[in-house]
């Protein structure tokens, strides 16, 4: 028996028990075990072709027009009785080819759209353990009512995970009468819900969620059960009623790579607010010292890895600055940690990129989505020292009473699936770290998305005039265009410079987010100008305007690179959706963050000079950026691995105080 019909056969175990708290227990493997396992899921991956993922066809097909027929009631007893042979037949493909029919035909019925043959494929591959890889625009939130239907009807309880509560909300909503057309209960676990609510949430078939709420509530459900139940009795608890989740049963991970992968590198941390660890004047002290001392000579700064270590002529000018101060000052550990971080503070937080002050209060941004992230600080004193580096009231620091990694949550769903527009060049640490194989699913209709030279400009003022002469050519020919920034701060200095030019338009980030509804939705009208940082990368459908096709769909313009490749493309998917006609590019400078913190100082003299040549000169200084991003990705690979890492090791050491969740 294969690992994923394993897991699927447990999965259906579990769901028919009412009483279990479903979860898979962490397994520990040692290195050649790793060895193994790995080389087991390459060869496995090779034979998970698109022919043999495709064979679902046929018996989806082989039911053509046999449920056209029926009236709403008949279909719901359809439904019921393929609900009896899925858990009999152990989700058998014939069955299931079966029941993907029905699902079809239903969402026919209640939405107007029809499964496409790609998104059988999709939904097939998902229900079999797979990362369904398929280009934005090719409807992944349909596709995934396939997986999550046949499986809840199997009596298995499904959470559709994803980025935000704006996209869990939305598509919860947009797909609920499939669901309860089929006789199923939907719920929606918010942030803003109480306990009450979200528990009512999962207590419903299916569930629409985002990663950081399950994986909170499983936290929670983990800290309440302390000193009342080992780890392993959680798979036969008598009384859940004071648990929020029945269990980890079935997730299927929308936009798999971001949660899965980019946001994997931070651990979850359930904590409660305590005194202030440092009195203000000793924060501002360390402020002053570390704006004191001198790069290079005192300590050293390597952005790449943003690492910042003392030099000893700075641990010497430390002790001499402290000889005549009191208390922790006097304390070298204590004194070298929080000037540190202080130093961190000063040079490696920049405001309107990895944080923004609203109302009096730093709340971070997560670069990978451009969002706030509410109710999230800084550790060891790093936040209070940005707070006071911002002039805002300290609060206090927050004490660590739970935490787990996205790594060890996911691993203990007893089945895992996803899907994603860009996730390919992540496969083998999705297989690594997750289990899981990618399946890249042909788009429904050829694409007609075209490519534009990239352009790059030796510096910042000059990339910027040339983004506002291309927003301004592209918008007389009366196109949409979607111009990507990396920061908060970028995006409203070029709303100021389309402003000097009389250029109308909107702008979304992490400070104006309250009409993101409304602004995606307007975007891809005639002759609209919407700048955007990574908010308008992910989930978004943006729908051209009456007669935008004829003149060329969207255009899209990137302004700088990220720090994955995976995350620009996501970008450049916003347009030529569905067969739609579009356009993107590239103006990128070697000023950029990517290129000043990861590209070598010995090859930024000959960037500079290639960038201001031509031809061959401006295509190998865009190899070098390339470069650069290449180093990015490398070093967030190592530091998922690091995180992998030192959630096993407080795994094995503090597991026996039952304090590690």
């Amino acid at each position: 028996m294969t690992v994923t019909a394993t897991r699927k056969h447990a999965a259906l175990q579990a769901g028919s028990s009412a009483a279990a708290y479903a979860l898979r227990t962490d397994a520990s493997l040692g290195a050649l075990d790793r060895v193994a396992a790995r080389l087991t899921a390459r060869l496995k991956s090779g034979q998970r072709s698109w022919r043999s993922l495709s064979r679902i066809l046929r018996d989806v097909h082989r039911h053509d027009g046999r449920f056209s027929g029926l009236a709403l009631d008949a279909l719901q007893r359809a439904a019921a009785d393929l609900s009896y042979r899925l858990k009999t037949s152990r989700l058998a493909r014939p069955v299931v080819g079966e029941t993907f029919a029905l699902i079809s035909e239903v969402a026919e019925r209640m939405l107007g759209f029809r499964h496409f043959d790609v998104q059988l494929v999709g939904g097939w591959a998902m229900l079999n353990g797979m990362v369904a890889e398929m280009e934005t625009g090719e409807g992944k939130t349909l596709t995934a009512t396939l997986p999550a239907s046949t499986a809840a009807l199997a009596g298995i309880p499904v959470h559709v995970i994803t980025v935000n509560d704006y996209l869990a909300e939305r598509d919860a909503e947009t797909m609920r009468p499939i669901y309860e057309a089929l006789g199923l209960t939907v719920g929606v676990a918010l942030a803003s819900m109480s306990e009450a609510e979200r528990k009512a949430a999962y207590e419903c078939d299916i569930t629409y969620t985002t990663n950081k709420q399950v994986a909170f509530d499983h936290l929670r459900d983990r800290i309440r059960l302390r000193g009342k139940s080992s780890q392993m009795s959680l798979h036969f608890l008598d009384d859940r009623s004071g648990l929020l989740l029945r269990g980890l049963f079935f997730a299927l991970v929308d936009e798999a790579d971001s949660v899965l992968v980019d946001e994997a590198v931070t651990p979850l941390i359930i904590s409660r607010r305590g005194k202030p660890l440092f009195e203000k004047d000793m924060l501002v002290a360390a402020l002053e010292a570390a704006g004191a001392l001198e790069l290079g000579v005192h300590y050293q700064l390597n952005k790449s890895e943003r690492r910042l270590t003392l030099t000893a002529a700075g641990e010497e000018h430390l002790d001499s600055w402290a000889e005549h101060r009191v208390g922790l000052w006097r304390n070298t550990r204590y004194r070298h940690e929080l000037i540190v971080q202080a130093l961190r503070a000063l040079h490696l937080f920049e405001r309107d990129q990895h944080y923004l002050v609203d109302e009096g209060k730093v709340k971070i941004i997560d670069e990978f989505t451009g969002r706030v992230l509410d109710g999230r600080s800084w550790e060891q004193g790093l936040h209070q020292l940005i707070e006071v580096k911002e002039d805002c009231e300290i609060t206090g620091q927050m004490e660590t009473i739970g935490r787990i990694s996205y790594q060890r949550f996911f691993r203990r769903y007893l089945m895992l699936a996803g899907m994603s527009g860009t996730v390919h060049e992540v496969g083998g640490e999705m297989r690594d770290v997750y289990g899981l194989d990618v399946a890249r699913i042909r788009t429904n209709v050829k694409k007609r998305r075209r490519v534009e030279a990239p352009r790059i400009t030796v510096g910042s003022e000059e990339k910027w005039r040339r983004v506002v002469e291309r927003i301004a050519a592209v918008h007389a020919q009366g196109r949409p265009v979607l111009v990507g920034t990396r920061a908060v701060s970028a995006s409203e200095h070029l709303s100021e410079l389309l402003r000097r030019e009389g250029l109308p338009h909107r702008v979304l980030n992490a400070r104006r987010d309250r009409d993101e509804a409304e602004i995606v939705a307007e975007a891809g009208g005639r002759g609209k100008i919407t700048v955007a940082t990574n908010m308008a990368g992910r989930g978004t459908d943006i729908k051209l305007g009456p007669g935008v096709a004829e003149l060329g769909g969207l255009h899209v313009i990137a302004t700088e690179r990220h720090e994955a490749r995976r995350i620009d493309r996501q970008l450049f998917g916003r347009c030529a959706r569905q067969g739609d006609p579009g356009s993107f590019e590239e103006i990128v400078s070697l000023e950029d963050q990517l290129v000043a913190i990861y590209l070598p100082d010995w090859l930024r003299p000959p960037a500079r000079w290639l960038a201001s040549t031509r031809g061959a000169g401006r295509r190998l200084a865009l190899a070098l950026v390339t470069l650069a991003q290449r180093k990015a990705q490398a070093r967030g690979a190592r530091m998922r691995v690091q995180m992998q890492k030192m959630d096993e090791y407080l795994g094995n050491v503090l597991a026996f105080t039952g304090r590690l969740e």
